[in-house]
């Protein structure tokens, strides 16, 4: 897919790596909105790279709408579909005060999982619509997983299952819209240098970037945007998870 002139949507783009994916993006050429539940770090990411940022719970269904629906006014309709937003509150099944409340579990699957379905599926009823490009795609989605789906660590019940989910749900969607031109893929992510990291003291980044066979540091978000751009660009990359993590496998803790 050649990505100049056509219009974006990311999601969780007020930092980390739907930030740099977005700039990427636009770097790149393309007209991109960037939605986040904070809205003004989404306009202020937006007003440095040249983009549109706007406010978007994506757990709620009226919220994500009135998103696409501003950012198809200003730029036309969405080719592209991005998924970032996410959380990763910690908690064991069993801590010091008893079993973890059902509510924090939830919360996690809400925004990771359903909140992931919620975009999706409401920007795909919009690709599948559109007149297919000279390649005859009408489309493409990358969303976010974690290697958390596959070596999920002590005190990570709720964000692996949460992430185990969607990549899970990214072949059958690939399947379901193959026939409109419309492709998905996910993105597994490791140990990212996001602003939840970012705050650690230099000496805790240094440690956890050292697991890492190699490279041995923490990723750069936009080396995950970049992957974005390679996803779109090879059209025959359709319905996989992948690993982005320098080779890294998880310890149980």
């Amino acid at each position: 897919m050649e990505i100049a002139g056509l219009a974006a949507v990311v999601t969780g783009a007020a930092s980390g790596l739907g930030a740099a994916t977005a700039e990427g993006l636009a770097a790149a050429g393309m007209r991109v909105a960037l939605l986040d539940r904070n809205a003004e770090g989404a306009a202020a990411v937006a007003a440095r790279i040249g983009a549109l940022g706007l406010g978007c719970d994506v757990t709620d269904e009226a919220s994500v709408v009135a998103a696409l629906d501003a950012a198809e006014a200003a730029h036309g309709p969405a080719r592209v579909l991005v998924t970032c937003a996410g959380v990763a509150d910690p908690g064991r099944a069993v801590g010091r005060n008893g079993p973890l409340a059902l509510a924090a579990f939830s919360k996690v699957i809400g925004i990771n999982l359903i909140g992931t379905f919620n975009v999706v599926r409401l920007a795909a009823a919009r690709m599948v619509s559109l007149d297919p490009l000279p390649t005859g795609e009408r489309g493409a989605m990358v969303m976010t997983a974690s290697i958390a789906a596959y070596d999920g660590q002590i005190g990570q019940p709720a964000y692996a299952a949460s992430k185990g989910g969607v990549a899970a749900m990214t072949l059958p969607l690939a399947r379901e819209l193959a026939p409109q031109g419309v492709r998905v893929m996910s993105i597994a992510p490791g140990i990212f240098k996001t602003p939840m990291l970012a705050g650690l003291p230099e000496e805790v980044q240094a440690s956890l970037g050292a697991a890492v066979p190699f490279p041995s540091r923490l990723g750069d978000p936009a080396e995950f945007g970049l992957l974005v751009r390679q996803i779109l660009a090879n059209p025959m990359l359709n319905g996989e998870v992948i690993r982005l993590d320098g080779a890294l496998r998880m310890p149980p803790k």
